[in-house]
């Protein structure tokens, strides 16, 4: 007896199901990972001002290093993806576990680079004389734990790749708690003052890498995958990240040359310009765990030959995206007169914020748009196109910002400027989805 084929509602049904399932424990996650800084920023701005200002010049270094480095969840996540779609777990396990080896190698380098140039890199970022020492001391041994942060990022792009979201919720979560406890201790138990934080996160950062490791491993013995290093393997997954190193490089600049102009306008704009990018990037996350789900989704769809299931899962995203922005959007308009308070009580703060955040929250849906064609192609193992896509929007929206403080527009010109780039990011992407090159399928791309 044939079974009569799914309704269009139904179908939308299933996607909706398998988006949920994979981006509300992805965006917890996500959401956990900067609880590692406030927790470290709590703890230490106890001990004085001048470690407060060390932490936060050494964070900044980090968590540069860390998002240069991002790639190795994307490019992981989509290779492994592909490979559980095909029905080849075995496989698909082994491409991860290259992605792992890879990790460690970089996080090697940037150690062996990091140690000795320490504090010349402390100083590069204009470190006062009271600060320096602490920046100094944090930097060099935080830095210790980047090996284990990379295996963290390849690891959670295994598990994403394997339909698993969960996983890196409940390890995230226990790091954070793990980072409080250890911070607390070591900080004011042990008396080790800035010290005491750095070592605290290093050894919770190693232990999440321990966990993921665990599960993998497992993962790789009930399959049968090899955990021996493979040149050519670990070779193709530096090959895969290099297009999308291009793209996270190009989104750093943007966001370096907004702040760099914001600090042409005068301490008023670039006060409320830190605080419009400190809700943006909030907002960045609830999107940024749709566009992890769709990298999941589609890459096992491409992986399983079904590139119209590809195209239904990649049209209902959009959807998802457009609603989550507008919703989003809403929601910073409607909740304004709560949280500015929180921010500042200075009124030329405030004024300046208040048209810009209007601009930011007007710009959500398109944010929702790009960030699940994003995913979509990354999924789909599309990094050359996006490298490409993100080098030109760079190009559009660097002279259109730096133009912001010669011609007097102030701080909603240069959000404008920045839903500008959002808007060329769209346009770029959706021209890609539309024209269905992206889908390419089979196991490998």
């Amino acid at each position: 007896m044939h079974q009569a084929p799914a309704t269009p509602k139904a179908v939308r049904r299933q996607h909706d199901r398998e988006i949920v399932s994979l981006a509300v424990p992805a965006f917890g996650a996500l959401v956990a990972e900067p609880l590692f800084l406030l927790a470290d920023s709590a703890i230490v701005g106890h001990l004085g001002t001048p470690q407060l200002a060390g932490l936060a010049i050494a964070s900044a270094l980090l968590s540069t290093a860390v998002s240069v480095f991002v790639f190795l969840a994307y490019a992981t996540t989509a290779a492994v993806a592909r490979r559980v779609g095909a029905g080849d777990l075995t496989s698909a396990i082994r491409q991860g576990i290259d992605g792992i080896w890879l990790a460690l190698l970089l996080g090697a380098a940037v150690v062996a680079l990091t140690l000795p140039t320490a504090s010349w890199l402390v100083d590069l970022f204009g470190a006062s004389d009271t600060a320096a020492p602490y920046a100094t001391t944090y930097l060099r041994i935080s830095i210790l734990g980047i090996p284990a942060m990379l295996v963290v990022l390849a690891a959670t792009g295994v598990l994403r790749g394997l339909q698993d979201t969960r996983t890196p919720l409940y390890v995230a979560l226990a790091g954070f708690a793990a980072n409080g406890v250890l911070n607390l201790v070591l900080v004011y138990g042990a008396g080790l003052g800035i010290a005491g934080s750095a070592w605290g996160t290093v050894i919770a950062q190693f232990g999440m890498a321990a966990a993921y490791l665990f599960v993998v491993v497992r993962g790789a013995r009930r399959h049968g995958a090899s955990l021996r290093p493979d040149a050519a393997g670990i070779r193709a997954s530096a090959q895969a990240g290099v297009p999308l190193l291009v793209r996270t490089l190009s989104l750093r600049a943007v966001l370096m040359i907004a702040t760099a102009v914001a600090a042409h306008l005068g301490d008023a704009d670039v006060a409320a310009h830190q605080i419009i990018l400190s809700l943006w990037s909030l907002m960045a996350f609830a999107l940024d765990a749709i566009a992890i789900a769709g990298q999941a989704i589609i890459g096992r769809y491409l992986g399983a030959d079904d590139a119209e299931g590809a195209r239904q899962v990649c049209r209902r995203m959009v959807q998802w995206g457009v609603v989550s922005g507008a919703g989003l959007g809403l929601l910073l308009i409607l909740t304004r007169p709560l949280f500015i308070p929180l921010f500042t009580s200075d009124s030329a703060v405030q004024d300046a914020l208040l048209p810009a955040l209007l601009v930011v929250a007007l710009s959500q849906p398109v944010s929702g748009v790009v960030f699940v064609l994003d995913g979509v192609l990354m999924g789909a193992g599309d990094g050359p196109y996006l490298a490409w896509a993100m080098l030109l929007t760079l190009a559009v929206f660097a002279p259109v910002a730096l133009l912001v403080p010669t011609l007097g527009g102030g701080l909603t010109a240069l959000w404008g400027a920045m839903t500008l780039m959002m808007t060329v990011r769209m346009a770029t992407l959706w021209l890609r989805a539309r024209s269905g090159r992206w889908i390419v399928t089979g196991a490998t791309r």
